[in-house]
């Protein structure tokens, strides 16, 4: 087993140690640290940043050919980590002589110890592990109305800091999130405020989670098994990219398995949306691209979607984008030709 040790939470001297015991190479951005490796100990990339309000970030999307232990000291600060695993899973245990608890894929985790008490991560040989931790409180903080302070309050009273370890449900609405995050193609300060912006809304869905979560343990309400929540995964992605197929809820159900009832239940949970709302907006958002990138007319685009009524798409469009389809071509056209 490879043990690693990080005895900091500035996030550039992060890097430096992961770097030291995983070599490869480091690259940085404006805040931002790259760590990609490609050798026999190990292969993918650890990114990490740090923000206002004492928030950072490590993102790990790692195979490691040996189990590997990493060991997070904990110093004065006693930071929360909020960890969410969109591939694969890992075990975390306060000390090595704590319990082993299990965080599986599309999961939510919520971690800080008191001071003196490590974090330790194992991550499993052979298994390509997507982590994202994002932690709040890398320094002490006197200020009642910071955000690292409010954090605490939600979590412990009086601020008395102590071993806390929450595993949460499945959501695949962050995992939706963090692909969106990784989806940042933009540089420098651009790059910065949009992964920060969406780091904080990452953060606000774990907290929610864990609300909710206690709403439900009252109710004893129950959920999607993790084979459920990976088929409506595997739905949506596949009705993204062919949104113009001609979908039913018995063939989605046919093809994934799940009843009627878990498909709804599902895309709800995700999106927000029934499942035929879903696949609508889908063709919705591939035709507003047609428009802009191709040179069909509007009719031969509603044909290319899927739809079979040219007023319907056009009333969804609208209410999309605030304007008809025809209005939105001509939009860009005037754009093009002034620019």
């Amino acid at each position: 087993m490879k043990i690693v040790t990080i005895n900091t939470e500035k996030t550039q001297n992060i890097f430096e140690e992961l770097h030291t015991n995983f070599g490869g190479k480091v690259t940085f951005d404006l805040d931002e640290y790259t760590l990609e490796v490609e050798n026999s100990f190990a292969e993918g990339s650890i990114i990490g940043a740090s923000f206002n309000d004492n928030i950072s970030y490590v993102q790990f999307d790692m195979t490691f050919s040996t189990d590997v232990r990493l060991d997070i000291l904990n110093v004065k600060s006693s930071p929360i980590y909020f960890a969410y695993c969109s591939k694969g899973n890992l075990s975390h245990s306060f000390g090595l002589n704590g319990e082993e608890r299990k965080l599986k894929t599309f999961q939510t985790a919520i971690v800080t110890s008191k001071e003196n008490q490590d974090n330790v991560l194992f991550f499993e040989k052979g298994k390509k592990t997507k982590l994202t931790l994002i932690i709040v409180g890398t320094q002490v903080e006197t200020d009642t109305h910071s955000l690292n302070q409010k954090v605490k309050d939600t979590f412990f009273e009086n601020n008395l800091v102590q071993d806390f370890f929450y595993i949460g449900s499945y959501n695949l609405q962050i995992a939706e999130k963090i692909e969106q995050l990784n989806s940042i193609t933009q540089t420098g300060i651009v790059r910065n405020l949009l992964k920060e912006g969406i780091m904080r809304i990452i953060l606000a869905m774990e907290i929610q989670q864990h609300s909710d979560d206690l709403h439900a343990f009252a109710n004893e309400s129950t959920g999607l098994t993790l084979r459920e929540m990976e088929e409506i995964k595997e739905l949506s992605e596949f009705i993204k990219s062919s949104p113009e197929e001609a979908f039913s809820i018995k063939s989605l159900s046919k093809k994934s398995g799940l009843s009627p009832n878990k498909l709804q239940e599902g895309f709800k949970m995700i999106h927000n949306r029934t499942v035929n709302d879903y696949i609508t907006h889908m063709r919705v958002l591939k035709a507003e691209i047609l428009i802009r990138t191709s040179d069909l007319n509007i009719s031969e685009i509603v044909y290319c979607i899927g739809f079979t009524s040219r007023s319907y798409f056009s009333k969804i469009f609208k209410q999309k984008f605030n304007c008809s389809p025809k209005e939105y071509k001509f939009n860009l056209n005037a754009l093009a030709i002034t620019a």
